[in-house]
């Protein structure tokens, strides 16, 4: 690319209440001259082709068909978004082209396919669009995507709920609408769910024509990246506002296999929301994750402890892990640590910090070390792989 060549700036609008996020989308083509959209509609997805449609303030510019590949229609989206992006920066005489989202589709994956394109595209913004009446609904609802004709591909098996809160989780810009489809508007403790649980985002109301310029004003997919790791995440800070709270759960102690695998399914529904990183004392050398909504929970491993690798291994790691760990690092354990954050309207703190605090190891168990500790139960042999 010349110096002082142009580039398209490209924005992602994500969000699964349509409605508003089209609202969104035609707040920023209406106030930002030179901007136009590119949508792609999955729900439309024949058996060979995703409809594809390319509009601005006036209306349709151009429309077509992206071929499915390996009848998924979310691959047909990453297939066809990046050249339909070239093709609009090559043509010209756009300023902004907007990538709005189909329903169930993570802004997170498509931020990093259009950021690894490069010159002519610079992606220079991310939003999620929030009704704040649905926080509850959506982040209640465990039903399968499949279920309610929002799955991406043949092989997806996400829920309404975890789909919904990465969508919340990752842009660094909320927009936010009154134009509700509940029974009843959005009241203090939506709003108040919708600030524990984006935590470092701007909320920006829709209406007002400050979506447009705030998403072009940049953003950085490492860092974003970054935040949602489980060993350095973004996560909510300790709150309790207008009947909505949000837990933050710190212990040294590794948790008891056995008793924490038989807790899952209380913690998993204590609250709307829970995310965090833990260490069990059979498994000490692997960082696992926790990512529960709508009763729905993910355990997974997210690799080794800093702890746990060779001095010589951490010159490999990003730094903001490291100084994320060196702010509680431990004489003995390192960067193995308990932390989880629940947030939900009428937690049961109480409670709840009882039911964690009974799943660590009691102090007979504690003191007879990593060596006995391997004689404890494999309880997580069915979520994680088989400890040899």
């Amino acid at each position: 690319m010349n110096p002082g060549e142009a580039r398209l700036a490209v924005a992602i609008v994500a969000g699964l209440h349509a409605d508003a996020r089209r609202a969104a989308v035609e707040e920023i083509l209406r106030t930002v001259p030179g901007s136009v959209a590119l949508h792609h509609d999955l729900s439309a997805a024949t058996g060979r082709a995703v409809r594809r449609t390319v509009r601005d303030a006036t209306g349709p510019l151009d429309s077509g068909e992206a071929p499915l590949v390996n009848d998924c229609a979310c691959c047909a989206l990453r297939e066809d978004m990046v050249p339909e992006l070239l093709r609009l920066a090559t043509g010209g005489g756009h300023r902004l082209a907007v990538v709005e989202l189909w329903d169930s589709v993570e802004p997170q994956a498509m931020a990093a396919v259009i950021a690894a394109e490069g010159a002519p595209l610079a992606l220079t913004g991310v939003a999620t669009v929030i009704d704040p009446a649905m926080m509850v609904p959506y982040l209640a609802n465990g039903d399968d995507l499949a279920d309610v004709g929002l799955a991406a591909a043949p092989t997806d098996r996400r829920t309404v709920a975890d789909t919904f809160a990465r969508q919340l989780e990752y842009p660094t810009l909320i927009a936010v609408t009154d134009d509700t489809t509940c029974d009843e508007p959005a009241d203090d403790g939506d709003l108040a769910l919708l600030t524990q649980l984006t935590p470092g985002a701007r909320q920006v109301r829709l209406d007002g024509g400050a979506l447009g310029p705030a998403l072009l004003e940049g953003f950085d997919v490492e860092a974003a990246a970054i935040r949602q790791h489980p060993a350095c995440p973004l996560l909510p800070q300790d709150s309790d506002e207008h009947g909505v709270s949000t837990l933050v759960w710190r212990r040294e102690r590794p948790f008891h296999p056995g008793r924490l695998h038989a807790a899952l399914e209380d913690l998993a529904c204590a609250a709307a929301r829970s995310r965090g990183r833990f260490w069990l004392a059979d498994r000490p050398d692997t960082l696992l994750s926790w990512d529960a909504a709508g009763g729905a929970l993910c355990v997974e491993s997210a690799g080794p402890w800093l702890a746990a690798l060779p001095d010589a291994a951490w010159e490999m790691v990003p730094a903001e892990r490291r100084v994320a760990a060196s702010l509680d690092w431990h004489p003995t354990h390192g960067d193995r640590c308990q932390h989880f954050t629940f947030t939900s309207p009428g937690l049961d703190r109480d409670n709840l910090l009882a039911l964690l605090d009974s799943c660590l190891l009691t102090d007979a168990e504690y003191t007879a070390g990593p060596a006995g500790w391997k004689h404890l139960s494999h309880a997580f042999d069915d979520l994680l792989d088989p400890v040899v």
